[in-house]
């Protein structure tokens, strides 16, 4: 990776063309620039400016949900900030993941980027705040780690505008600008340390929260656009899923990691890039629900429990779940168990409708799984007693399902009273994701049980008469996952 020089101090937002002498990376190769290399580099260079630009396909959507945040918040300046770039190691930075209200209310990707919602007399004017273009006559552009050379062209502001169907302005302005700013201000904390700074004496804990949560909520119930988005999310995921079949011999040379490998390759060449750490859990490792060390064997005769989700380019993911016999063939108490979470599922997907308690199906999920215990004579019933205590929670352990959007745990920040106590709608996207886990260590269960854990995790849209299973072409009952596993091996 090579190095750059960076202007010893860049531009700032009270002076945004200000620079100073060029200061070499400590231990960099060069001293310096001349005077003519930096006349040079001023010019000779084609005018690459993008014409005649369409909207990206969810402007219009952008736009609806912007007008429904202006409506809620009459009179107000609402600061939405992107993020910046997160420090990995030294000056290396982790892939940029613009922040999901940011990207829900604009389609917009780019580090830095901040949208502002000015309030007038009859709504609000927005704009969008980008870093330009790089500067070509300060150097920016070859010299500066985040320039053009270094890490690709930006969008100039023009261009912005035409795609987003938002005015922009120069972000590098904007600290000053609200540092002068009167009126309330309701900002979405976390993502810009220097917005949060230029915002320190306007805004409140509690007003910025209520913003957060009103647009955690927003995102409940799924327009068409999303529902798209969704379904090419699943449909990335269970050819990446039939990707993984595939290979299974040579995860068993190896280690869980050619799993993860083999998924995320289809994630980034279909996606943007995976949802969220990909779970490749083999043999004991499936009983811990969020193993994403992915360094452990892969063996014959044992389980692999699989979740993962493809991230789609506009930033949507699947989050789909299977458990799949190593060795092609589930055992009799393998078998057993899977049949058990498989019936659980279909319970709680049965009840996944419009007007239903979002508790629905997770208590119905929960009844089948405390019957199966019950009958296996692994806790003492009977079943309403179990589920009173929640005595089945020691193999369950989790909820049976969450909503998913643009993030993989969606609306996470919405009350509770609109969320896991609310009501089904359609247009809202959620998991139904029952699982047993036999911890290796758990001496109040059989031998055989022990290091057995099984999930299996569909992601379901709430219609208007019922529901859809995004996730429907991935094989579920134990039976056709065999079936469907020796014809990818023949394949």
């Amino acid at each position: 990776m090579s190095e750059e020089l960076t202007p010893e101090n860049p531009a700032t937002p009270e002076n945004p063309e200000e620079t100073e002498p060029i200061k070499q990376r400590k231990n960099g190769l060069y001293p310096g620039v001349s005077d003519e290399l930096a006349a040079n580099m001023k010019s000779g260079w084609a005018d690459t400016e993008l014409h005649d630009l369409r909207p990206i396909p969810q402007a219009d959507r952008t736009a609806e949900r912007r007008a429904v945040l202006s409506a809620r918040f009459p009179g107000e300046r609402l600061v939405i900030p992107a993020g910046r770039l997160k420090t990995r190691s030294n000056d290396t930075e982790y892939a940029f993941r613009a922040s999901t209200e940011y990207a829900y209310l604009t389609g917009d990707q780019t580090p830095d980027g901040v949208l502002v919602l000015e309030p007038t007399a009859d709504g609000h004017l927005a704009t969008i705040h980008l870093l330009p273009r790089s500067d070509r006559e300060n150097g920016e552009f070859w010299l500066d780690g985040q320039g053009e050379l270094w890490v690709g062209r930006r969008h100039s502001l023009t261009e912005a505008e035409q795609l987003l169907g938002i005015p922009a302005k120069d972000v590098r302005e904007l600290p000053a600008a609200l540092t002068e700013a009167t009126g309330p201000v309701r900002n979405v904390r976390g993502h810009d340390a220097g917005i949060e700074a230029a915002l320190t004496d306007k805004v409140t804990a509690e007003r910025d929260e209520e913003l957060r949560v009103h647009l955690s909520e927003a995102r409940a119930v799924k327009d068409a656009f999303e529902i798209g988005e969704l379904q090419k999310a699943v449909d990335s995921t269970v050819r990446g899923f039939t990707d993984v079949v595939k290979i299974l011999d040579k995860a068993e040379a190896t280690s869980e990691r050619y799993i993860e490998g083999t998924f995320f390759l289809r994630a980034r060449v279909e996606g943007n890039d995976i949802g969220y750490g990909s779970i490749c859990a083999a043999g004991p490792h499936a009983t811990t629900l969020h193993w994403v060390r992915n360094d452990g064997d892969v063996r014959p005769g044992e389980l692999l429990l699989l979740d993962a989700g493809v991230e789609t380019h506009t930033l949507y993911t699947a989050d789909v779940t299977r458990t799949l016999p190593i060795g092609g063939h589930f055992s009799d108490l393998q078998r057993k168990i899977y049949d058990a979470v498989y019936e659980a599922q279909e319970a709680g997907i049965a009840a996944v409708k419009p007007g239903a308690a979002y508790r629905d199906f997770h208590d119905a999920a929960q009844r089948v799984l405390a019957e199966k215990l019950v009958e296996w004579g692994l806790v003492e019933g009977p079943v309403e007693r179990v589920l009173e205590l929640g005595l089945q929670r020691r193999w369950t352990l989790h909820g049976t399902g969450h909503m998913l959007g643009l993030d993989v745990h969606d609306c996470a920040a919405a009350r509770t009273e609109a969320y896991v106590n609310g009501t089904l709608e359609p247009g809202m996207c959620l998991t139904v994701e029952p699982g047993l886990y036999f911890q290796a260590d758990d001496l109040t269960v059989p031998a055989e049980y022990r290091g057995i854990g099984v999930r299996i995790e569909d992601d379901i849209i709430v219609t208007e008469d019922g529901n859809r299973n995004l996730s429907a072409a991935l094989p579920r009952r134990s039976d056709e996952v065999e079936a469907w596993m020796a014809a990818v091996k023949q394949s």
